[in-house]
């Protein structure tokens, strides 16, 4: 098996490399209007960033809003029927001539997107655990000036119409084979995630300081509910790639957009046998977080009643009897931004499997 991983140095508000309904999966992180980290970025897609003039931060919100509306749309052309849009957003707080207020960016995402036509599915609060618990805001202990603290962010998901089918028995086999563990399906689908950001310094490596990125385990896990092994992921906004290695460790394709042509080198030094080594780890710590499981299942007194048969091992649901899992075995750097990954069947780690 291989997988194809392209990238453009380009905006996504026009991706016209990309074919009608060919996507089946958007996750991204785009940046955030009115975070003074990202006022660059929307100024040189022609938005006047006017911090100063009050009666203006109204305009600039929504003109930064206009530039990420359209990258929804185009995501909304771009996913086959049924497919799914995930986006990583923040809300924001800034002062302005003294005043401090929150700009909230999920309402106005979720409002664009649902006038476009998605539908909204139920949303996860990811809380990142960034802040300290003795940090207070505004007047401290004295009423009426103190405001609490933003420790979450928002992964909204939205669907677009239809129904996915899976009519051929290669579809069905491999719905089948990209199945997660019942274990994994109890954490994921909750509404709440609670895991920590990643380091967000780029150390002088692309044209700015700070990355806006998050940690692997957030596309890791989208891309696993959402999609099936040999689809297409999208992550319109690239920046450091974490949606593309997380497409590569999982066995999908992906296409990745960013302006900023610098991003492309940062996923360049990311891709690497540390990566390799890293990414087969965490497909390989699931069937060892598994066999964990089921152990703590059995001595609790209870009994699987269902055998993989690819691994033989015990798992909770018929469901979980035909999931496989692979491991990268070599990533190739072709011409015109461009990898190819290919993978090994991971039963070469038996330690693993053992039960």
């Amino acid at each position: 098996m291989r997988t194809e991983h392209k990238l453009y140095n380009a905006s996504a508000t026009m991706m016209q490399e990309i074919q009608n309904e060919s996507v089946a999966l958007v996750v991204t992180s785009p940046p955030y209007p009115m975070i003074d980290m990202w006022d660059d970025s929307f100024s040189t897609q022609r938005v006047r960033i006017d911090v100063e003039d009050e009666s203006r931060i109204d305009h600039t919100f929504n003109e930064m809003h206009k530039i990420l509306s359209d990258v929804w749309t185009e995501s909304f052309r771009v996913l086959s029927p049924g497919g799914f849009l995930c986006v990583n957003i923040g809300d924001a707080t800034r002062t302005i001539n003294g005043t401090f207020r929150l700009f909230s960016n999920h309402s106005r995402i979720l409002q664009d997107c649902l006038s476009i036509g998605f539908h909204n599915l139920p949303n996860i609060i990811w809380r990142k655990q960034t802040n300290a618990p003795n940090k207070f805001m505004g007047s401290g202990m004295l009423p009426g000036g103190a405001y609490v603290t933003l420790e979450h962010e928002y992964i909204l998901i939205f669907r677009k119409a239809g129904k996915r089918q899976f009519k051929t028995e290669k579809d069905k086999k491999m719905r089948k084979e990209s199945a997660f563990f019942w274990e994994e399906r109890n954490t994921w689908f909750s509404d709440v995630w609670d895991f920590k950001g990643t380091n967000q310094g780029l150390n002088g490596s692309a044209s700015r300081e700070r990355s806006g990125a998050y940690p692997i385990e957030l596309p890791h896990r989208l891309i696993n509910m959402y999609s099936l092994r040999g689809d297409t992921v999208l992550d319109p906004f690239l920046g450091t790639g974490t949606t593309t290695l997380a497409a590569m460790m999982n066995g999908r394709n992906s296409v990745g957009y960013d302006i900023d042509s610098s991003f492309l080198d940062v996923l360049d030094s990311r891709v690497n046998n540390t990566f390799i080594s890293e990414a087969n780890n965490i497909i390989y710590n699931r069937l060892k977080n598994h066999k964990k499981f089921v152990e703590d299942y059995i001595n609790k007194g209870k009994q699987p009643k269902h055998i993989n048969a690819n691994y033989s091992f015990p798992v909770i649901t018929s469901q979980e009897t035909d999931l496989k899992l692979y491991g990268i075995s070599d990533i190739q750097r072709e011409p015109n931004n461009e990898y190819l990954v290919a993978y090994t069947d991971p039963d070469v780690n038996q330690q693993y499997l053992v039960f």
